[in-house]
């Protein structure tokens, strides 16, 4: 069930699979579903919806921004989503999976092994305080987030790790237009610029998602990002 339907809506999304591509995703989401019986990875069990609203969902960032050959970090990445998809599609891309919970970092570490992935690492942290580190501050073309989080927040969290020149890429609900225009003067702020937003419709469903796409254009200030506290309690 979950093959054929990435095999109908990949190519819907402008995209061509690499070799594998399609086995190694419909591997994934029957190793998550497996998974979750045991563990909280996802509140989507039914196999279709996990193919439509994952893995198609991830999908579609493959198609708006040329990721090949570059260095991708996923903050907050959950059971993976969307950076393992975009690995899988991409398979030149470097990726980073940023979590805070250690054990689901371990079933994306085991998972990368099954699905035979290289060039895919797994960070235990918290995003505000890793992106300090010299060694991850300002050192990745794209960053991507599917977190809930407001994008005020999302920016001030990921927008650090990105390099002059890079792409942050929140994925959000078309409804964002307020948290939008909320997160002009925090995108500013960190060096960021909105570059542009892009609705897609998930093949299959009558469901439309929102890409938010900010463009770095110079370094952040160092005093950015804040504590989790302080930028929860006055975002920017």
């Amino acid at each position: 069930m979950i093959a054929p339907l990435l095999e109908e809506g990949l190519p819907a999304l402008g995209l061509t699979p690499p070799p594998g591509a399609v086995e190694q995703l419909d591997q994934y989401a029957r190793l998550l579903l497996e998974k979750n019986q045991v563990m909280n990875l996802t509140a989507i069990t039914e196999p279709e919806q996990v193919a439509q609203l994952h893995m198609l969902d991830c999908a579609a960032l493959a198609g708006l921004c040329r990721l090949e050959g570059k260095q991708l970090l996923d903050v907050g990445t959950g059971a993976g989503f969307p950076g393992m998809v975009l690995k899988i599609l991409v398979p030149s891309l470097d990726v980073t999976l940023l979590d805070s919970l250690n054990k689901r970092l371990d079933w994306l570490a085991e998972t990368c092994g099954a699905l035979g992935l290289s060039g895919i690492r797994t960070v235990h942290a918290r995003a505000e305080e890793r992106s300090h580190d010299p060694a991850f501050r300002e050192q990745f073309d794209a960053v991507t987030s599917r977190a809930v989080a407001e994008l005020r927040t999302l920016c001030e969290l990921c927008l650090p790790y990105v390099r002059p020149g890079g792409y942050f890429l929140a994925m959000k609900s078309v409804d964002s237009d307020g948290e939008i225009a909320a997160a002009a003067s925090a995108v500013k702020a960190l060096g960021g610029g909105l570059e542009r937003v892009q609705d897609y419709e998930i093949p299959g469903t009558d469901i439309r998602h929102r890409a938010v796409i900010v463009k770095k254009i110079s370094e952040t200030p160092k005093k950015y990002p804040r504590t989790f506290a302080k930028i929860k309690k006055k975002p920017l």
